[in-house]
């Protein structure tokens, strides 16, 4: 694929809270870089968040990435659930802990609605996990369904869950 080709600015949440999730984190960030098919242009810093929803559960490592991409929506995904896959994701328990979480949480300015795919992810705006890490590389974004950027989104969160950036030395941008 040739760089002109590299047309579509998705972003894409990381989150782990099982093994090493720091270095979990990391490390799906830089698969995700290693693939062929997709450029990480910036990453946020790593941040340390309480669960939402299933609270007896440890504690999150948190991230969020720039990219861009050729590919299209239904294949991004697919080349992040092989990526959660091959760092050993099971998916038992809804919302419970995972080795590896990427989610696709926007795609260019576009609304998708299909089987097992909806872009923006449907919860983003609800989630301060979510939405710290996002507006650190996006904050300008203009969310697609509400008409609001993405800091605007955080501002007017109603989520007070703990949100708590980790040593700047533990990230890797």
């Amino acid at each position: 694929m040739n760089e002109s080709s590299r047309n579509v600015i998705g972003y894409i949440g990381v989150g782990s809270n099982s093994g090493d999730p720091v270095r979990n984190c990391l490390e799906a960030l830089d698969r995700l870089g290693a693939c062929d098919a997709i450029e990480v242009l910036r990453r946020s810093s790593l941040y340390r968040t309480e669960p939402v929803g299933l609270k007896d559960q440890p504690w999150f490592t948190n991230a969020a990435a720039e990219i861009r991409t050729a590919l299209g929506a239904r294949d991004l995904l697919g080349v992040l659930q092989t990526i959660e896959e091959r760092m050993g994701r099971i998916r038992s328990v809804k919302g419970g802990p995972r080795t590896i979480d990427l989610d696709l949480l926007l795609y260019g300015g576009q609304v998708i609605e299909e089987d097992a795919l909806c872009v923006p992810h449907p919860q983003m705006h609800r989630r301060r996990f979510v939405l710290v890490p996002l507006c650190e590389v996006a904050s300008f974004v203009i969310h697609p369904v509400y008409g609001i950027s993405i800091r605007g989104l955080l501002e007017r969160l109603a989520d007070n869950s703990a949100v708590i950036p980790l040593d700047a030395g533990l990230t890797a941008r």
